[in-house]
């Protein structure tokens, strides 16, 4: 049945540039929902390097303050709209948002919706949302790693890295990861060799590692490492950017870092060396939305059965009740945790 009721939602507000301890609570009326769409009530969101850019001002195409956070969600169906298969209602899902996940209920178009497999705890899904997708199309889309091949992954511990090392490992492929020294255990636990990246001589010690080169390295930081990321591949080797971590405390303008970062890419898959350079851009062929969201829920779908199969271990960092985001926000800050920072709606 199509639902003509309102919902209260409690959501978390990022009103400018501000300090973490800066985000605001509000409540609001959901309107009912419309053609097509559902009400979503969030069991498990999460912090993810989005929105540590975002309440700076610094994330790429972010929409303007104030607005409401949240890259990802795993939650339950609680109403549905017209056109909407009311079996939905009661049923686990996981959905891509870019904003708006900080909430504790929220409207979402029922085709965005991913199946999250039973017996996966809804914290387990939401840590391999946008991190598994991102990861799975990076490894398998995009730098097409064989069996036997070896990668570089900087920051091993991380959100995407931690699924990174593990589906690179599932596939045969041997992986150094970098990460400070309280990780390198973890790290090692998933089967990769752990460089710690503060080494000055941390590339020297790949390349002793690796010395014929790398087939990929995934690269987030980017900034002047980026040239000894690309100098890590051999010939055929792929480099994979998908961040400016190291531009994200930077004044100015959020779009310029990204701007130079396409450039040198442009100029090394000019050169004749049989290597190639990528951003990965996550939302790149929206514009063909069917097919967008067809490629999404087959590569989701496929990392939530690695996690219901026992294959991928989801790292989670810490739980914070949804009113304490700012806490939760400072913590993934921190640069101390492996694995994700996640919400949950608290009592």
């Amino acid at each position: 049945m199509t639902s003509t009721a309102t919902t209260r939602a409690t959501e978390i507000v990022l009103p400018g540039t501000v300090e973490p301890s800066g985000l605001e609570i509000r409540t609001r009326e959901l309107p009912p929902p419309a053609e097509g769409q559902v009400v979503l009530r969030m069991d498990a969101t999460g912090v993810s390097f989005a929105e540590q850019q975002m309440r700076r001002g610094k994330y790429y195409n972010q929409p303007p303050f104030p607005f409401v956070p949240g890259y990802d969600v795993v939650g339950t169906v609680t109403a549905t709209g017209p056109g909407v298969d009311a079996g939905l209602t009661g049923r686990r899902f996981a959905a891509v948002t870019k904003v708006g996940g900080w909430a504790s209920h929220l409207l979402i178009d029922a085709a965005d919706l991913v199946p999250v497999p039973d017996g996966v705890d809804a914290a387990a899904a939401e840590t391999v949302v946008i991190n598994g997708i991102t990861a799975w199309q990076m490894l398998h889309r995009m730098a097409k790693v064989r069996p036997g091949g070896t990668v570089v992954v900087l920051g091993a511990n991380g959100g995407v890295g931690s699924i990174l090392v593990q589906l690179a490992r599932h596939a045969g492929i041997a992986v150094i990861g970098t990460a400070s020294p309280r990780h390198h255990t973890t790290v090692a636990g998933w089967g990769a060799i752990p460089v710690d990246y503060r080494d000055p001589d941390l590339y020297g010690r790949i390349r002793g590692l690796a010395p014929d080169g790398v087939d990929a390295v995934f690269d987030h930081v980017g900034g002047d490492g980026l040239v000894e990321s690309w100098r890590l591949l051999r010939r055929g080797g792929t480099l994979v950017s998908y961040g400016t971590a190291a531009s994200k405390d930077d004044a100015g303008s959020s779009q310029l870092p990204v701007l130079r970062l396409f450039a040198r890419l442009a100029v090394w898959n000019c050169l004749p060396n049989g290597r190639s350079a990528h951003f990965y851009n996550f939302w790149a062929g929206r514009r063909r939305l069917a097919a967008f969201r067809n490629r999404l829920s087959e590569d989701l779908s496929q990392v939530l059965r690695l996690v219901a199969d026992g294959v991928l271990t989801p790292q989670i960092a810490a739980e914070f009740p949804l009113s304490d985001a700012a806490s939760a926000l400072e913590l993934a800050e921190s640069r101390t945790v492996a694995g994700k920072v996640i919400l949950v709606p608290g009592a």
